[in-house]
């Protein structure tokens, strides 16, 4: 039975919706980090910094993948050729494919139970290539959103909203997670539902507490005992 001392949510949820790192994946995999590093040779602070200077214009395809990686080389004081930068996009791929697997047996439950389910990530060029084909589940969303793909980014709206239109749902029957508040503050005024992630353990709480029991029932597969 539901759990009658949450509130319901305004609107079914028709839709879930997830972002991809540090949501469905863990954060950097240290083991990856540390495998870049060594490679580089370049000291973890200013490898660090160079890294994340250009993420953002990588994600959006202001720079594809081999510009991206030149960039970080000349913001970093070096150079990488074209077999480093190679070998740097398969880096990269591991990097973010250490999966929180609670997370994705969350999705694939919904799945299952035949709830509409996406991505919308930012994402660069190459890394989304490697990691679609090193993750071959993804293919069951029913939509996946790369940033790169659309020359947009969160939390610019227009991503947004073409995400809405792929998913064939509207946006206040879509309920988003993503780790970054300024991507969920930018989903709600848009109208969908949206939680911040931190931890399964916590978006479990946080379910139960907004009303969401549809979305925890079928997620988990398990039914909630009132309160």
């Amino acid at each position: 039975m539901p759990n009658s001392s949450a509130p319901s949510p305004l609107a079914p949820v028709k839709a879930v919706l997830f972002d991809f790192g540090k949501v469905l994946s863990n954060a950097e995999d240290p083991d990856a980090w540390a495998a870049i590093l060594a490679f580089v040779g370049i000291p973890e602070q200013r490898f660090h910094d160079a890294y994340w200077t250009f993420r953002h214009d990588y994600d959006r395809h202001t720079l594809s993948s081999i510009p991206y990686w030149r960039e970080v080389a000349a913001h970093a004081g070096t150079t990488f050729s074209d077999a480093q930068i190679a070998r740097l996009q398969e880096l990269d791929v591991d990097l973010w494919t250490n999966m929180n697997e609670p997370m994705v047996a969350f999705a694939q439950s919904l799945q299952r139970a035949g709830k509409r389910t996406g991505i919308l990530s930012n994402i660069g060029d190459a890394i989304a290539r490697g990691i679609v084909d090193r993750l071959p589940w993804l293919s069951r969303f029913y939509h996946c959103t790369w940033s790169w793909e659309l020359s947009l980014a969160k939390p610019e709206p227009e991503i947004y909203l073409k995400t809405a239109e792929a998913l064939q749902t509207a946006p206040e029957n879509i309920l988003f997670f993503d780790d970054r508040q300024e991507n969920v503050d930018a989903a709600i005024a848009l109208g969908f539902h949206a939680l911040r992630f931190t931890d399964y353990q916590t978006l479990i709480r946080d379910l139960r507490d907004g009303g969401y029991t549809e979305v925890l029932e079928q997620g988990t597969g398990k039914q909630l005992q009132p309160a």
